[in-house]
């Protein structure tokens, strides 16, 4: 008697969005959602960052850019899963090409520090086995991901940073640029506002009472991130940016912290986020998700729902994730104006939105 009403005020306490069924997860019992006829479907999702993003922020040719990219790289990643190949391919396909692009925080349009440089964090994980790689610091190699899944395919390591991941990086014949090549003009008239700014702002207590630029959202965020289930039902994440602008004394933020920029398990979920990273570090956002899945047994969306709108923005967090289950459903949540974002419906077809 005492194990039926425990186990019917487990289920009173479950979420009634969507249909669960009992099933043995990991050795232990568990529910899990079950929504998608298709067991597994391929799935992909992707995102360019969130931020300030408010309609009528962006010209109609500038927002055009944008939705082309994002049609690009979330078709380039989704055709690869088509093909047979794995999430961890379609990831590292679709995060290319938004690294490439001068329109996103990452490669080609990172931010830059307070003393003038580009530094590039990524990090990529495996749902399979819980592999995974991350890189940070770096300042001379063109594609991060792709280092990043080196570090995890082709070292005993986790995470490499700055001269010795560069050093690792030539090893593999991973490109390398010269630093001059992620130099972008937007990105460092940006900086130069938060430097001009701040030699003007010299008392704290203007601090306290006004916001800088630095502060902003618009420089804070800009992160590109890609998940994936690919026909074998294996899950994928990868996350790549350049950091935040005007950022000091070789900060790292989420970006490259498995467990808060990047996870995936094929027992829950994938998550790739983007947004003020030292809270996404402290809670263990992308981690987070996914015990909420694990423990709770919360559907995708609504885990992504209670870590973004409640978690992260109790504690004055901002910033979005993508999350996808283990049959393809997928989680998109942000607590911030806007993200960009592209995914592929059930129906096979490219959707992309920002605001």
């Amino acid at each position: 008697m005492k194990q039926l009403l425990a186990s019917l005020f487990l289920l009173t306490c479950l979420p009634l969005s969507g249909i669960v069924t009992a099933q043995k997860v990991s050795g232990f019992p568990s529910l899990q959602q079950l929504q998608s006829p298709q067991n597994p479907r391929l799935g992909f999702i992707i995102h360019g960052g969130a931020g300030v993003i408010s309609k009528g922020s962006l010209t109609p040719e500038k927002e055009k850019e944008f939705r082309d990219k994002l049609s690009e790289a979330v078709l380039a990643g989704y055709k690869a899963l088509q093909a047979g190949k794995s999430s961890l391919d379609a990831v590292e396909i679709a995060i290319k090409i938004l690294e490439d692009s001068p329109l996103f925080n990452a490669g080609k349009g990172a931010v830059f520090t307070n003393d003038g440089k580009n530094e590039l964090d990524a990090s990529i994980m495996f749902g399979k086995d819980q592999t995974a790689g991350a890189v940070a610091g770096l300042r001379r190699v063109k594609n991060p991901i792709t280092l990043a899944r080196a570090v995890m395919e082709k070292s005993e390591h986790v995470m490499m940073i700055g001269e010795g991941a560069e050093k690792f990086a030539a090893e593999q014949k991973i490109e390398l640029v010269d630093p001059k090549y992620f130099w972008t003009q937007h990105r460092w008239d940006a900086l130069q506002k938060i430097l001009k700014e701040e030699a003007e702002k010299k008392e704290k207590v203007k601090r306290e009472t006004e916001k800088s630029a630095s502060e902003e959202p618009a420089n804070r965020f800009g992160t590109v991130g890609a998940v994936a289930l690919d026909k074998d039902g294996n899950l994928a994440a990868g996350t790549s940016t350049g950091g935040m602008t005007n950022k000091k004394y070789g900060r790292v933020g989420d970006a490259p912290i498995i467990g808060a920029g990047t996870y995936a398990n094929n027992e829950t979920c994938a998550v790739s986020a983007t947004g003020w990273g030292e809270f996404f570090i402290r809670i263990g956002v992308a981690r987070d998700v996914c015990a909420q899945m694990e423990y709770r047994a919360l559907p995708v969306q609504n885990a992504a729902d209670l870590v973004i709108k409640q978690k992260l923005q109790k504690m004055g967090g901002d910033g979005g994730v993508i999350a996808m289950d283990r049959f393809g459903n997928m989680g998109i949540s942000f607590n911030s104006e806007g993200m960009y974002r592209a995914y592929i419906n059930i129906k096979g077809e490219p959707v992309v939105e920002i605001y």
